[in-house]
């Protein structure tokens, strides 16, 4: 019997030198007159361990990780297609590892374990069984099962999906859109590229729920252009998709219909505002629109448009197969359900977890984070990507929940978590934020084009010890209207992490560090 090996394909494997691995098990097995089925499934999202590699036993798949080309044969030296674990890099059943089997994986549970473009291993691990429930449901039906579960919006804004989806079926049009916000451009975060190059299947499910939820026959994918691989597996997984009946006239013999393309981004960080991605989508530059009218009622081309994304619409299917109810058991408070997290920056395992709203930020940075990569006493951590405030150590204990970071004035954004030593400089830190926002401006309003301006240049002076306190002042002042005069969240949300260093780490920006 042929013995399946599993490399995963997507970006973080891929640039760890996964296919050259695959050549090479491939060359090896050959050589030794070995019999395999190399299959290229998704990653785990233990991004530490990348490429692992998975054989397939009777007792479940036994990992090898990290591996390197140079692994490759000493791994069959040791016979480990066989699952023989005397290897120096088994890391024993994956299923097993505790930083996969403590997490609680509802969007993410067929990562790492399928073929991404198999239709059929999707349908063999519970999927589109949502799609099939919603297409005998009615447009309310479906809205009414979404608002039950709870699910507020994972882009960052947390509002409520199931709210939006109702606007929109509640607006009357001939023409209606679903469109996905795919430009993931918050440092820290991979969760979307892992949906779509891992599970795309599951994204265009979602989305034609939508679709059938609200009315709409069109969706888009607006993706990130720096994402490749996504956009390669996302086209085909289109394809097979209309091949098949998922997608297109008459879908499954329902006489619904929904039709889906992918469209690249241009690389502008502004265009992951839902307002600046339309006029992007629409083939104009990506400026913010004024609110309102809001996108449910005059998105793209005027029409009442559904903005959703990834990680929301990816949720969909598992709450249209299992019921609203079902994810809504998950979660605090009003964050209901699972948020999948992405620890970054100086940690020790890196990667993605998945768990129900409620866990201590300490928790996360401890039992899975491992702690920092340097074994340097951590500093400070930045969770919700660029905007996001830096929280010293007596915030840590607050729990990944959206009213618990509200209260703290943090975002909880896309759930990237970015964990800094006591090597960083927080000074740097403030100015990079401000840079940021200079850099990614779309210069549609005064406050967020010239305030990020001169906010970089009065940090520099405040480093340079320039009349210290008055240009602190100043920076106060151009902070609060920033905040309370931009006219999308870019330029209101800059000011919070510059001002969490004036709060928590005022030495470091009063003083340029010397090396």
């Amino acid at each position: 019997m042929s013995i399946r090996i599993f490399v995963p394909s997507d970006t973080t494997a891929r640039s760890l030198g996964a296919d050259q691995i695959a050549t090479l098990i491939q060359a090896e097995a050959l050589s030794r007159g070995i019999d395999i089925t190399l299959v290229r499934n998704g990653s785990r999202g233990l991004l530490w361990l990348e490429p692992l590699i998975e054989i397939e036993t009777d007792n479940g798949r036994l990992g090898f990780g990290p591996v390197t080309s140079n692994d490759v044969q000493t791994l069959f030296e040791q016979n480990f297609y066989l699952g023989q674990t005397q290897h120096t890099l088994c890391v024993g059943l994956v299923e097993q590892i505790p930083y996969l089997k403590n997490q609680q994986r509802l969007t993410f549970s067929r990562a790492g374990i399928t073929d991404p473009l198999s239709l059929d291993d999707y349908l063999e691990h519970d999927g589109y069984t949502g799609l099939d429930n919603a297409l005998i449901m009615t447009g309310q039906q479906i809205v009414d099962e979404v608002k039950t579960s709870g699910l507020r919006g994972r882009g960052g804004a947390a509002f409520p999906t199931g709210i939006k989806w109702q606007t929109v079926l509640d607006t009357p049009d001939e023409q209606k859109y679903i469109v996905c916000n795919a430009d993931e451009g918050d440092s820290g975060t991979f969760a979307d590229r892992l949906v779509m190059e891992c599970d795309p299947f599951m994204l265009i499910e979602g989305m034609t729920i939508a679709g059938l939820a609200v009315g709409a026959t069109q969706g888009y994918i607006y993706l990130r252009s720096e994402y490749p691989i996504a956009h390669q597996i996302l086209t085909k997984a289109t394809e097979t998709a209309y091949q098949h009946g998922y997608l297109g006239s008459n879908i499954r013999g329902s006489q619904k219909h929904f039709n889906l393309e992918v469209r690249l981004g241009a690389g502008a960080y502004i265009c992951g505002e839902e307002t600046s991605l339309l006029d992007s989508l629409e083939g104009k530059r990506g400026l913010v629109r004024a609110k309102p009218p809001l996108p449910a009622i005059v998105g793209l081309f005027g029409k009442p448009t559904v903005v959703n994304n990834v990680l929301s619409l990816a949720a969909i299917p598992y709450i249209l197969n299992k019921g609203g109810q079902a994810y809504a058991d998950y979660g605090v408070g009003r964050s209901r359900g699972t948020m999948p997290i992405q620890l970054t920056g100086n940690v020790k395992y890196g990667g993605l977890v998945e768990l129900a709203f409620g866990i201590s930020l300490n928790k996360l940075m401890n039992d899975f984070g491992g702690g920092t990569r340097s074994g340097r006493p951590l500093k400070a951590v930045q969770v919700g990507g660029p905007l996001g405030a830096y929280l010293p150590e007596n915030q840590w204990d607050t729990i990944i929940d959206y009213e618990a970071f509200s209260s703290e004035q943090a975002v909880l954004g896309h759930g990237g978590v970015v964990m800094f030593d006591d090597s960083v400089d927080m000074g740097d830190q403030a100015r990079f934020a401000m840079e940021f926002c200079k850099v990614e401006s779309c210069g549609k309003c005064t406050p967020c084009r010239i305030g990020s301006t001169r906010g970089v240049e009065v940090i520099d002076r405040i480093r340079a010890g320039e009349r210290t306190e008055s240009n602190w002042q100043l920076l106060e002042d151009l902070c609060e209207t920033m905040v309370d005069g931009s006219l999308c969240a870019m330029g209101s949300m800059t000011p919070i992490p510059v001002q969490s260093v004036m709060k928590f780490f005022p030495d470091e920006l009063r003083h340029e560090r010397q090396e």
